[in-house]
């Protein structure tokens, strides 16, 4: 009864067109506030002098260094960790394992102090990330933006790339199954701008092979090989060779819960936390990836509408990598909102206030918990983080039960034309 007054309580968000106006500026509204908070905060104004380091300062650093040309020395965590040091005189446990064409995106916000860097680029991936939203969610805009709230917080308040990546892998969907091929080529141009997270990719490059969409993947591929060929012009090959070493050494720190597993939405992060020792999680970890995998697979043979295989390959999208952190999620609102015409139809009240409850907790848990390290241990201390268990990942391992198990229900005699209706949907523009 809970979970059903739950649904129903956020589907009022889409019950009227003035409740969802109120709702998305209700929503957008402290979102706009929370932004100038963090540029003030960024900017170090008055009080906020004295501040620890978040992601967007490691963004910061990494665009300096691809004008001093020393960007390899970035992959060097003891050689970031003095960089962060000469920047802002501390330092935080934040190694750099991005690929370089990401590096290259960034670079010219160097230009800028990192105040007003992270005002541009927070601003500008979060109004895409929202237009792309926007037009894939139509009417229920307002009740996935209540749901994302926790998502959307977290993400600004670190200043990370989520809001890029979901927008990405949201124009993706938005194209990659129309005829035209110019849409073709944009959603691979869309999944090919996606290497600069590929694990988060992996779901969606799946979904268009087994759906032998080839020509959106070959305009990927060609795009990524480009891309490399500049970062390799721009920065010389020894970026390639650096970016490895950063990478190995980032399963060390994973496996020895270096990372802040808590905030992280992994299986592997879950089973972790709670006492699973590093190979079992990972193993733990392949299983899930497995069945996100064939949940597209089910998908796709089960003949559900191009939204729904959509929806579903960019729910589990976040679902694969065990490096998964809850900035991530923003994706997961992107799958959210090409599924709820069909959970509206076939899901139960129950099964819709689960979903939400589960997507709301993942994004919130992470920075309920950093604040209360904050509040007890200090801005920087770390020490304490691995006792916290990653009840995130416990929540989208429960998120992917739901979806398959809304998968292995009988669609009814209507689903042929359902579909039809579903598939016109996506392709409209937003009212």
């Amino acid at each position: 009864m809970l979970v059903k007054g739950f649904a129903k309580t956020l589907e009022l968000a889409q019950s009227s067109e003035a409740k969802r106006t109120m709702y998305t500026r209700l929503v957008l509204g402290a979102v706009a506030i929370s932004v100038l908070a963090k540029t003030a905060w960024f900017s170090r104004l008055g009080s906020l002098e004295q501040r620890g380091l978040v992601d967007f300062d490691d963004f910061h650093i990494v665009a300096q260094r691809v004008w001093l040309g020393d960007l390899h020395q970035a992959y060097q965590l003891d050689r970031l960790l003095q960089m962060q040091i000469e920047a802002f005189g501390v330092s935080n446990f934040m190694p750099w394992t991005y690929p370089p064409q990401f590096s290259l995106l960034i670079a010219p916000f160097a230009l800028l102090p990192v105040g007003l860097a992270y005002f541009l680029f927070t601003a500008a991936t979060l109004v895409f990330f929202l237009i792309t939203l926007r037009s894939i969610a139509g009417n229920a805009f307002a009740l996935v933006l209540v749901v994302l709230f926790p998502t959307l917080a977290v993400t600004l308040a670190c200043g990370q790339n989520g809001f890029l990546t979901a927008g990405l892998v949201g124009l993706v969907c938005l194209n990659g199954e129309r005829r035209e091929t110019s849409n073709k080529v944009f959603a691979g141009l869309a999944l090919a701008a996606m290497v600069i997270k590929p694990h988060l990719a992996v779901a969606m490059a799946f979904y268009l092979l087994i759906t032998r969409r080839w020509m959106t993947l070959a305009v990927a591929a060609t795009g990524v090989l480009a891309s490399s060929a500049l970062c390799t012009a721009v920065l010389g090959p020894q970026i390639w060779t650096a970016l490895l070493g950063a990478v190995r050494d980032s399963a060390t720190y994973l496996e020895h819960g270096d990372y802040p597993l808590f905030r992280m939405i992994s299986v592997y992060a879950a089973l972790h936390t709670l006492g699973v020792p590093p190979a079992l999680a990972f193993w733990g970890q392949v299983v899930a990836a497995g069945l996100a995998l064939l949940a597209i697979v089910a998908a796709v043979l089960r003949n559900l509408s191009t939204r729904t295989a959509l929806g579903i390959a960019a729910m589990v999208s976040v679902m694969l990598s065990p490096y998964a952190y809850d900035y991530d999620l923003p994706i997961a609102g992107i799958g959210l909102a090409l599924l709820l015409p069909d959970l509206m139809r076939m899901g139960s009240s129950g099964e819709r206030g689960t979903m939400y409850g589960l997507i709301f907790i993942a994004g919130a848990y992470g920075m309920l918990q950093t604040a209360g390290l904050k509040a007890f241990y200090g801005a920087n201390d770390a020490a304490s983080h691995q006792l916290i268990p990653a009840i995130g990942g416990v929540a989208m391992a429960a998120l992917l039960a739901v979806l398959l198990r809304l998968l292995l229900r009988r669609q009814g005699a209507g689903q042929a034309a359902a579909n039809s209706v579903a598939d016109q949907r996506l392709s409209q523009p937003a009212k």
